[in-house]
């Protein structure tokens, strides 16, 4: 067991919101310097080489620590990665919530599903991704797709969540079509344009709605229709200090975007504070789809999914 403290490990501190791929880079920088330091205090050939030693020590002796904790980690995760096929899992979880290349897709998650390095639980995250994004195309495969996970061997109640995920979907679907009538135009032309100057990683092309929501609130360009407020600031007034607090909780990734508009040089100098019920990992929320949908007659759609 390791345990990482951004007050006590300053390593982990500076580099906590960075990707899989950059923080193997700094790891292996921080080995790199790791090792210039040792050569340094194996010549010891003088009184003054020995006070050096002597003094440095303490911290030498720290960083070696934090050498071989990190080299531990990062070890394990490549480990990981390599066994679940995760390269692989995150860039098709990508593509479906941020590409629209449906026939595409549905081949690559079908060969995805029959995989024997892919773990069921990424397997069923996947087919969950795919219902959401696609359960109004007039081509899904959403029944085939569950077939597939039958053929896995997974559970019933883990197969019951793809039903519970489009009921959840689709009670959402309301509010969430009120506010794109609003401001389709806009959201639309702003996507196309981020498109064509692409991304810089095809693991980080999903851009949470809160990123969005709070540079629109740092611009003063929400509507105060959709964003109603109280007292007597008026909208599009310019703010210092934001607190966001989303009930049912915040997920990781929203909590690196708050990061990034803190550190950025284009808020200018906005504080931002992100708080919710509870920081979300894909078992919780899935935990919290499954209560929410407890009971609820299944529509439909849905229906058509739950056959045996």
């Amino acid at each position: 067991e390791v345990v990482l403290s951004a007050e006590h490990d300053d390593f982990y501190a500076n580099n906590l919101y960075l990707n899989y791929g950059e923080i193997g880079q700094t790891v292996k920088q921080l080995m790199d310097e790791f090792q210039r330091k040792a050569k340094s205090h194996q010549k010891v050939e003088s009184i003054a080489d020995m006070k050096a030693f002597v003094e440095n020590y303490p911290q030498f002796k720290k960083m070696s620590g934090t050498v071989s904790k990190h080299v531990a980690v990062i070890s394990e995760l490549s480990s990981q990665v390599g066994k679940r096929n995760l390269l692989e899992v995150s860039e098709m979880e990508q593509e479906l919530a941020c590409q629209n290349q449906h026939s595409q897709q549905l081949q690559r998650l079908r060969s995805l599903l029959v995989g024997s390095k892919v773990r069921d639980e990424e397997a069923l995250r996947l087919v969950l991704l795919y219902a959401l994004r696609y359960k109004k195309h007039s081509n899904n495969d959403i029944t085939g797709l569950v077939d597939a996970l039958k053929r896995r061997g997974l559970s019933e109640d883990m197969i019951k969540m793809v039903v519970n995920i489009i009921e959840y979907g689709s009670s959402q679907d309301s509010a969430a079509e009120n506010i794109m009538s609003q401001e389709t135009v806009v959201k639309i032309t702003k996507r196309l344009f981020k498109d064509l100057k692409g991304v810089e990683n095809v693991y980080t092309q999903h851009v949470p709605l809160v990123r969005e929501t709070l540079e629109d609130l740092i611009k003063g360009r929400l509507k105060d229709t959709t964003y109603p407020f109280l007292g007597n600031s008026a909208p599009g007034r310019r703010v210092q200090d934001v607190i966001v607090f989303i009930v049912g909780g915040v997920t990781y990734e929203e909590s690196l975007s708050v990061y990034q508009l803190n550190r950025s040089s284009t808020t200018g100098g906005v504080r931002i504070v992100l708080g919710g019920s509870t920081v979300h990992n894909t078992e919780s929320f899935l935990e919290e789809v499954r209560a929410a949908t407890h009971g609820l007659p299944t529509s439909h759609r849905a229906h058509r999914y739950s056959r045996n």
